[in-house]
């Protein structure tokens, strides 16, 4: 198993059954993807990954910047309005 600096594309974090007694701890990792809406020139991208219950959402041309975390049941029900036109001026 590689580690963060192994799999620059990955978002790890500690397992909430870790603990938080400095014992043994377990990272996990979600892939992250590029939204299919970001297009292939380069411009404005975002990019998600999904992990047990929530969806991560980070800019894709800064990798090691900040990452917005949504819980899964709030992303998936923007992501349902943003299809049915919700958000169009």
């Amino acid at each position: 198993m590689g580690n963060a600096a192994e799999a620059p594309l990955a978002y790890w974090r500690k397992s909430s059954y870790s603990g938080s007694d400095g014992g043994e701890c377990v990272e996990v990792a979600a892939q992250w993807r590029k939204s299919s809406y970001s297009g292939s020139q380069g411009g404005d991208c975002v990019e998600v990954a999904q992990f047990v219950g929530e969806v991560g959402v980070r800019d894709s041309k800064n990798p090691g910047g900040p990452v917005l975390a949504f819980p899964a049941t709030v992303f998936e029900a923007f992501t349902s309005a943003a299809c049915e036109g919700a958000f169009d001026a």
